[in-house]
């Protein structure tokens, strides 16, 4: 039974051991994860591919900048999508709108002109926004704060997550292929349709979580967000204005200061936290560690998102990619690797938390992820050694990397998700997921243009500098887990 919006721990193990409506939140982020890595497994191969094989002819810079905005982008829109649930629609509606629109951005990027692919990739970032810190948020709903299957559930969930991610490089990487990118595109708003077909059937069995918002605005607040709104609108339109006019309306220009507004967003949304009133000391004393959560996946999250811009790249120019048996890939293929480990590790992740129990405190996972996001780009580094002078090298050492970044998502993403439900003060829950996403923004956004230097300097020395400072980064965190366990006051 619900109560106050919220499943009674225990009361409900109808699916494998979780609440019933797990599998209804769980297979609409399926899908919906299936739309996303179908297109984001091509993205940087459809812009640099030439003119002539369907693709944009951009330089492997330019695209793995535009690849870490969008993927920034994506992941900071949930921000507003959080704050929109809270006050206005509440996370049911949320996820639903916020599917609708991303199934239309899938089908604009079908569209094979240049106009419709931007507007296409505006909508996705637009309905990922509603959807991502929602659906998350009614995860974490469907159990008590203090219930040991929690971090289990989100595991579970994380799989689900990783099955439409494993499925999605398999089909689009097919397709595209032969340059049909377009129809990959398309093949990538079906599977967000699917999503929202789903949802929509089974919702129902949610019964009050997400329902409505958890913080409704009071009476004037709307005249107030409208003004804002029309203010930040008008000031983007200015600046788009002045740098036209000043001939430094450019790609890179733009990319540049698209990197920044995640960053300055986090600063503002941690400073407004901390300055309400309403927040209770220890809620405010576990915000202080969550800042420290939020660096450590920032950092974690601009390693291992290059794997659909610098390693995709590195899969299309220096890997051999005619694999016995099997034949001629496509590097967009080997985007599926790392969601199998994921499918393999998350039950065995699940059963891992679930013995372990507190014994092993979040700080000290988040540690553990940084090391093993580390060693992954050391493993690269050895490879672009064996690339050098223009060689094909084996797909197993991408094999490779993706099992050390699997086994440092693990540590950090599906936790993340849990301890940020966990930690949120009260009436900020969905705010709170769209601020641990925005940790995914910051990390990629600066990711984007950090991948720049994978075309400047030598890949080798690339690889080993991001994975050193990784590794060392982790050893740091393992020295704060103390302090870091004392601020978050009983959240473990």
């Amino acid at each position: 039974m619900a109560q106050n919006g919220q499943l009674q721990p225990g009361a409900d193990r109808g699916f494998f051991g979780h609440p019933r409506a797990l599998a209804t939140l769980f297979s609409t982020e399926l899908w919906e994860r299936f739309s996303y890595y179908g297109m984001r497994a091509i993205l940087v191969l459809f812009l640099s591919a030439s003119v002539a094989n369907g693709g944009f002819g951009w330089s492997q810079s330019d695209a793995t900048a535009l690849y870490g905005v969008y993927t920034g982008m994506a992941y900071l829109t949930p921000i507003a999508g959080g704050w929109i649930a809270d006050r206005l629609l509440g996370p049911r509606r949320s996820v639903l709108w916020g599917g609708v629109v991303i199934a239309l951005g899938h089908y604009s990027l079908a569209v094979p002109t240049h106009g419709t692919f931007f507007l296409g990739l505006v909508l996705i970032v637009l309905g990922t926004g509603l959807l991502k810190p929602n659906i998350s948020a009614m995860v974490g709903n469907l159990y008590g704060k203090d219930d040991p299957r929690r971090d289990a559930g989100f595991s579970l969930f994380y799989m689900g997550i990783n099955i439409g991610a494993f499925i999605a490089p398999l089909v689009t990487g097919a397709l595209s292929k032969n340059g049909d990118w377009h129809i990959a595109f398309g093949v990538a708003g079906l599977g967000m349709t699917i999503a929202v077909i789903w949802y929509v059937a089974g919702r129902k069995g949610l019964g009050e979580i997400g329902a409505r918002p958890t913080k409704p605005l009071a009476e004037g607040e709307g005249a107030k967000v409208a003004k804002a709104v029309g203010i930040t609108v008008g000031v983007v339109a200015v600046l788009a204005v002045v740098l036209a006019l000043l001939g430094w309306l450019r790609v890179n220009t733009v990319l540049a200061l698209l990197t920044i507004v995640p960053i300055g967003i986090a600063i503002f949304y941690f400073t407004k936290m901390f300055a309400d009133r309403q927040i209770s000391d220890v809620e405010r004393s576990r915000l202080k560690a969550y800042v420290w959560l939020f660096i450590f996946a920032a950092s974690f999250w601009l390693i291992y998102d290059q794997a659909g811009s610098v390693l995709n790249l590195f899969a299309e120019n220096s890997t051999d990619l005619d694999l016995p048996v099997v034949g001629e890939i496509s590097a967009a293929t080997l985007q599926a690797v790392n969601p199998i480990f994921i499918i393999i590790g998350s039950p065995i992740a699940g059963v891992v938390w679930l013995r372990l129990g507190h014994r092993l405190r979040t700080p000290a996972k988040f540690a553990l992820g940084l090391v093993f996001n580390g060693l992954s780009f050391i493993v690269m580094m050895f490879a672009a050694l064996a690339a050098v002078g223009g060689e094909k090298v084996s797909p197993l050492w991408l094999v490779a990397t993706y099992a050390l970044q699997v086994t440092a998502e693990l540590c950090i993403s599906p936790v993340g998700l849990s301890t940020t439900t966990k930690l949120a003060p009260s009436g900020y829950t969905a705010q709170m997921l769209g601020l641990w996403f925005l940790s995914t923004a910051v990390g990629d956004a600066i990711g984007g243009q950090v991948g720049r230097l994978a075309t400047v300097i030598d890949q080798w020395q690339y690889f080993l500098i991001l994975g050193s400072a990784s590794v060392l980064l982790g050893v740091a965190a393992f020295g704060l887990v103390k302090n870091l366990s004392r601020l978050m006051a009983g959240i473990h």
